[in-house]
């Protein structure tokens, strides 16, 4: 369907501005950020030009909200409406940022020294019992951070977010809605932490039970699920290397959680562990992609311990209800921005050659393949440029092209490239809101990790 007639709403209202209350929570309110003067733009209307730290006086009602993309760059931050291709908003920032979606459709966490920074893409959605209001405004940094060491992972599930502090082992769990309705209060919040600092991540299960690593800087073997009390109800020691999740669909009795290690993935299902056999004895799955739609987990398919920077051509393709796994040789590399998920559960991935590969998850078969970028190779440091590929809650794939400073659209079921959008800068990270609450976190890359000079897994140019 044409991209101007896609409408999206909230489960819960939205209020335009974000103020973040204090609690156990450490929470600054200067994000470090210089916002510059941008204009603020949508699909039905063009809006009055603002400076980004204007926020809600420039909010604009409109008839639908388009999907933005967040992008950093060398030295900044822009945000772009993806139906007109308008630049809204250009925030200068300093050093290496990755972006998270918050997982209520609205608001991005930017990873950094200091913590996890909120920035307001400005989709705003209000729900109103029989119908929905929307509207617009310019995006900008909220000027709040949720104070963490080392800002690690970010997991979006089932109306929670979860964030992994990498220098502290700290672990925070809040209401996904907090992030919108402007304030994070004392029943919103866990507060959880590790045994050991160590590079973890952790998932918040609807059963309210946490999901988390444990290990240390040097080794990381153990996943466990803890219940609110502390209690460990479920554990595994069989995970060397952990390293990524990814949440797949359901079963009768609770959420399919799978991670990667270095001797094949281990799959949580009805309550327990279940390891996946490999073939080989060093398999790395390290950056993992689920989807609520299927039972099949999108992973790379690394082999070689001793690679300075492994370029695979196959991927795996793990049934999570089987703790089995199948690959698929794909002829050309790819890289760990490459791979995503699908509306349908498809499952994508980008590859040299410059095609957008769109799978049958259950068979491995190829149902497109799209012409996208021209060919390209993974760079020698994983915090270059390069093509990264993001789904968003639409259930277009949104594609980078450093080299062509473009944005790409594609419309996964019809394999079909809509429009290319031009770029002031050279895109790095990207993150992509629709004002549609993520469910789970199949848009995210929560397989990747953070830089560490004592981290092997960053020699190799994976994250």
């Amino acid at each position: 369907m044409p991209i101007n007639s896609r409408i999206f709403s909230l489960s819960s209202a939205v209020v335009a501005a974000l103020v973040l209350t204090s609690c156990s929570t450490a929470v600054s309110s200067d994000s470090g950020t210089d916002p510059s003067t941008a204009p603020a733009g949508n699909s039905a209307e063009s809006a009055a030009p603002a400076t980004a730290s204007e926020g809600a006086g420039d909010r604009q009602r409109v008839d639908a909200l388009a999907p933005r993309a967040v992008l950093t760059y060398d030295g900044g931050v822009m945000t772009v409406d993806t139906e007109s291709g308008e630049v809204l908003s250009d925030t200068e920032t300093e050093g290496f940022l990755r972006l998270n979606n918050a997982g209520d459709g609205r608001h991005v966490l930017i990873s950094a020294d200091d913590g996890f920074r909120i920035f307001d893409t400005g989709l705003v959605a209000e729900s109103h019992g029989d119908h929905d209001d929307y509207y617009v405004q310019a995006p900008a940094p909220t000027g709040a951070t949720v104070e963490a060491s080392e800002a690690g992972h970010v997991v979006a599930h089932e109306g929670r977010t979860a964030l992994f502090a990498d220098g502290s082992g700290a672990i925070t769990v809040v209401d996904s809605a907090a992030f919108s309705d402007g304030e994070v209060s004392a029943d919103e919040v866990e507060e959880h932490s590790t045994d050991a600092v160590h590079h973890g991540v952790a998932v918040p299960l609807s059963s309210g039970d946490l999901l988390l690593t444990q290990g240390t800087k040097e080794s990381t073997t153990t996943v466990q699920v803890l219940s609110p009390a502390g209690e460990v109800l479920a554990e595994t020691t069989d995970c060397p290397g952990v390293h990524g999740e990814a949440i797949a669909m359901p079963t009768s009795t609770g959420d399919v959680v799978t991670l990667g290690c270095e001797n094949g993935p281990v799959v949580f299902r009805d309550g327990a562990f279940h390891k996946v056999p490999v073939e080989e004895a060093y398999q790395r799955s390290g950056n993992l992609f689920g989807s609520h739609e299927s039972p099949i987990v999108l992973g790379d398919y690394k082999i070689d311990p001793d690679a300075e920077q492994e370029r695979p051509t196959r991927i795996g393709l793990i049934d999570t209800a089987t703790a089995s796994m199948t690959t698929v040789d794909l002829g050309s590399a790819y890289w760990f921005r490459s791979l995503a998920r699908g509306a349908e559960g498809e499952a994508l991935v980008l590859t040299y050659d410059g095609q957008l590969n769109i799978l049958d998850e259950q068979t491995g078969g190829i149902i497109h393949e799209v012409e996208v970028v021209q060919p390209w190779e993974e760079p020698e440091e994983w915090q270059s440029p390069a093509p990264t590929v993001k789904v968003g809650a639409d259930g277009f794939a949104y594609v980078t092209e450093p080299a062509a400073r473009k944005l790409h659209v594609v419309d996964v079921a019809a394999g079909t490239l809509l429009s290319s959008i031009d770029l002031p800068e050279v895109p790095n990270e990207l993150a992509v809101v629709t004002g549609d609450a993520e469910a789970s976190d199949h848009d995210h890359d929560h397989g990747h990790g953070h830089e560490h000079a004592d981290d092997e897994d960053h020699a190799e140019g994976e994250k």
